[in-house]
């Protein structure tokens, strides 16, 4: 189900929200050839190692998380970006608080929708 009114605004409360891996909550709104993810990590979380065909570009809206894209290793803060290109092998964990990260996909994850 979508959160976006007709195509203008994002209403997150209306959004599906999934837990991918244990706490770590994923709430998604798309288009047809764009998808925007907001990603809250709770303390001490990890998306373990994977990749996937989308490419993949975010910040870090709040918190730290360490990010490990294709080997680099590095500790994102609030304001710092990312550029993942789709095939790329990636993990995230989050430090001893909370993070929220907002990643943008395309094309969207079916997964996610």
């Amino acid at each position: 189900m979508s959160s976006i009114d007709q195509g203008r605004f994002v209403d997150w409360k209306k959004a599906t929200v999934r837990e991918p891996f244990p706490g770590v909550k994923v709430a998604s709104v798309s288009g047809d050839k764009i998808m925007l993810a907001r990603v809250d990590f709770g303390p001490d979380k990890i998306v373990p190692e994977h990749s996937h065909p989308h490419e993949q570009a975010g910040f870090v809206v709040s918190g730290e998380a360490e990010f490990i894209i294709d080997g680099d290793k590095r500790l994102l803060q609030a304001g710092d970006y990312y550029l993942i290109p789709g095939g790329i092998r990636h993990s995230v964990r989050s430090t001893d608080q909370p993070a929220r990260c907002m990643d943008i996909f395309s094309p969207p994850r079916e997964e996610y929708r």
